[in-house]
């Protein structure tokens, strides 16, 4: 399915044509029927000799509704530049070609109406000064015809000129990302809210639940018209009718995009690459203000120059636009701006980048990253979107290289084989960006060893808050370096390959003799801050199981609590209860060894409290 537009001069006969093509008339409100002016987008279909049938999209062609030009011409397929035979080219004939080779639209007719009014030779003079201004357009070869909308010449020429034109027009892409940007809304008694627009980049089905951009708002198609006929699919390229439940009348306006959920997120800044009409009467500069149209909607934008501080007249260059509101665009989407005042048409060009680094200091990067993105491969359009140290989702991946799904899924296999990038879990990195963090996660858990030569290893949240990776990523990529034998996964930790935990000379000595001095006293142990070791070394002592905390600040040899707890359960065979002064007298200790030992074994339910006395609640296990 195309779509074919129309473009031109006021008074040049468009919607006449438009009308004798296809028996439709696109005028469809009273005003422009009172004042023979068409004022906003008229939408009529025809059926090609071949038997295709195509969608009509008929524009304004006055200076002032030029806003409502820009939102239907920017989802055609094939343009039909309209010129009155008796006129020749006027101002509005070279904004609306001018616009038309900013957003790319490589095949049209130039249709030279009102055939009947001139003669032969005027018409060659006209045909002459048209192929001077189509001169270094795309449209500077089109085909040429003339016709009469009143007497019908030339018209069925015109229809055979046009199916031969579309069999050279490449079909409409379709990566399963389906969009539709509304250029209108109406309503119907009995059906509620009805949304028209060219529908892009992929199919939409009946009943499916769909999201109205940039208000995020939540939809189901109860109903889909293609030319007035009911469909149960609509194709990528179809002019579609979608009638939505769930959504009021207000709730959405031409410039909002119907989508699948989720699949895109309105954005408030783009990176462009800007082409500045040559004969434009200025350039742009960073902080100038211009009208942004992209698909049906129209946005205020703040420019920001990357490459230098102006672009001039008939340059072509990288500008940031920072938006005034959310707008729902993707890589690829064809733009123009335009100044509010005067309110001329300025440049154009194509999006590059929907997620581009905001902060100054990243400009250098993102010049690289835009200008690898021009006439990238697949593999290198994937690759580029990973250029960070942080592994990103391949959603976002996928969806910011602007590939279909096959081109995607092959290209990234691709990448996959050769080793160019790591997966890990639903997330990609370069090969350059994983042996870096690789490097550097090796060198910062043997600093760890070194520093705190006691403990078992880098906690596992330590080091995710060191790469600043999301958790999924990184459980993965521990998993990876754990088989690879870089590092061992010990649960809560990770430690390098080889390594044991080892006392230093000075260290053996402090804890042995620390050991000493608890065995002068074992049931009345000094106080751990009296131990004179380091946490680390206490740590250790205890996970070796030399040393059992029993209470903040006080330990036990493993000996001395193993007895402790032998003479309680020895004292249970003969009495159903021990009091903490039975406690303090058998093992001649004092009340507060006695009460925090008490109090540890209520803690592992070996004891409950009873009033002043403990009774037996079970047996340790082992």
């Amino acid at each position: 399915m195309f779509t074919v537009g129309t473009a031109g001069h006021v008074d040049h006969g468009k919607s006449t044509l438009v009308k004798a093509l296809t028996g439709i008339d696109p005028d469809r409100l009273p005003e422009e029927k009172q004042r023979e002016m068409t004022i906003d987008l008229g939408f009529a279909w025809a059926t090609l000799p071949s038997g295709e049938e195509i969608s009509i999209v008929d524009v304004p062609g006055h200076e002032r509704f030029i806003k409502n030009m820009l939102a239907g011409v920017g989802g055609i397929d094939l343009a039909l530049l309209v010129i009155a035979a008796d006129e020749g080219v006027m101002p509005q004939t070279r904004e609306h070609l001018a616009i038309l080779d900013l957003l790319g639209v490589d095949y049209g007719l130039v249709v030279l109406t009102k055939r009947d009014l001139v003669e032969a030779e005027w018409l060659e003079l006209v045909e002459d000064e048209v192929r001077q201004a189509l001169a270094g357009t795309t449209l500077e070869a089109a085909p040429m015809l003339s016709v009469s909308a009143v007497t019908g010449e030339g018209l069925p020429g015109l229809l055979a000129a046009v199916d031969e034109a579309l069999r050279h027009v490449p079909a409409r892409r379709d990566i399963a990302r389906p969009r539709l940007p509304v250029d209108r809304v109406f309503t119907l008694a009995g059906f509620g809210t009805v949304v028209t627009g060219t529908l892009v980049d992929g199919a939409f089905a009946l009943n499916e639940e769909v999201e109205v951009l940039p208000e995020r708002r939540r939809a189901r198609i109860r109903g889909m018209q293609v030319h007035r006929h009911k469909v149960e699919r609509a194709e990528p390229g179809s002019r579609t009718a979608i009638n939505l439940s769930g959504v009021a009348l207000d709730e959405v306006h031409r410039g909002c995009v119907i989508s699948r959920p989720r699949a895109i997120t309105p954005v408030r800044a783009i990176d462009v690459r800007l082409r500045v009409v040559a004969d434009a009467g200025r350039g742009v500069s960073t902080g100038d203000q211009l009208d942004l149209f992209a698909g049906a909607a129209e946005v205020l934008a703040r420019a920001m120059v990357l490459e230098q501080k102006e672009l001039r007249p008939g340059e072509t260059g990288w500008v940031r636009l920072r938006l005034a509101e959310p707008l729902a665009v993707a890589p690829g989407d064809k733009f123009i701006v335009r100044l509010p005042s005067p309110s001329v048409t300025i440049g154009g060009g194509e999006i590059a980048d929907t997620a581009p680094r905001l902060h100054h200091r990243f400009r250098q990067q993102s010049l690289a990253r835009l200008e690898a993105r021009e006439g990238a491969s697949p593999e290198a359009a994937l690759l580029n979107e990973l250029q960070g140290n942080r592994p990103v989702a391949v959603a976002v991946v996928l969806g910011h290289s602007g590939l279909s799904p096959s081109e995607a899924t092959m290209a990234l296999g691709a990448l996959e084989t050769a080793g160019s990038v790591v997966r890990l879990d639903d997330a990609l990195l370069s090969a350059g960006a994983w042996a870096a963090a690789s490097e550097r996660t090796l060198a910062g858990v043997r600093d760890f060893h070194r520093r705190f030569p006691l403990r078992s290893g880098l906690p596992k949240e330590e080091l995710k808050s060191r790469l600043g990776w999301a958790a999924r990523p990184f459980k993965a990529a521990v998993e990876r370096w754990h088989e690879l034998g870089a590092l061992v996964d010990g649960g809560a930790f990770v430690a390098a390959a080889g390594f044991q935990v080892r006392l230093s000379a000075e260290a053996e000595e402090r804890v042995a003799a620390a050991l000493r001095e608890m065995n002068k006293a074992p049931y009345a142990p000094p106080s751990e801050s009296d131990l004179g070791l380091s946490a680390d070394e206490l740590a250790w002592l205890i996970a070796q199981g030399d040393l059992v905390r029993v209470a903040e600040n006080l330990v036990f040899s493993r000996e001395a609590y193993e007895a402790l707890l032998a003479g309680v359960l020895e004292h249970f065979h003969a009495q159903p209860t021990i009091t903490l002064a039975e406690f303090r007298d058998r093992f001649t200790t004092s009340r507060k060894y006695a009460q925090a030992f008490l109090e540890h074994l209520d803690e592992r339910k070996i004891t409950r409290r009873v009033g002043d006395d403990r009774v037996l609640v079970q047996r340790p296990k082992g």
